[in-house]
């Protein structure tokens, strides 16, 4: 049976659409990034860049070239971690989350 839809092009239209399932899809992509799964985080703040801020917006935002951007949020990307945080900080603002740490006691 022939889909009827790109997979990439379902996932930009519900981020688009359905801001709890962007909202979601951030957890994810930053949960993935702290797993060690990079190349998963990336590709998937990529999706959330292509379909909410734009490349350009982000560039504007972070002060980084939108070429710049591409390489970094590509899945072999290796972003610094300053520029990630810009990243990461400026998805979260447009996405309106406003990131908390919270401590869990060790042992």
């Amino acid at each position: 049976m022939a889909l009827t839809r790109d997979y990439k092009e379902t996932v930009m239209v519900r981020i688009r659409r359905d801001r709890k399932f962007a909202r979601a899809l951030y957890a994810e992509a930053l949960s993935a990034l702290l797993e060690g799964e990079t190349a998963e985080g990336l590709s998937m703040l990529r999706d959330l860049v292509h379909a909410k801020i734009t490349f350009k917006e982000l560039a504007r935002q972070t002060g980084l070239g939108e070429k710049t951007l591409h390489r970094m949020l590509n899945r072999n990307g290796n972003p610094t971690t300053r520029n990630l945080g810009m990243i990461v900080k400026s998805i979260a603002e447009d996405l309106g989350i406003k990131p908390r740490v919270e401590l869990a006691a060790c042992g």
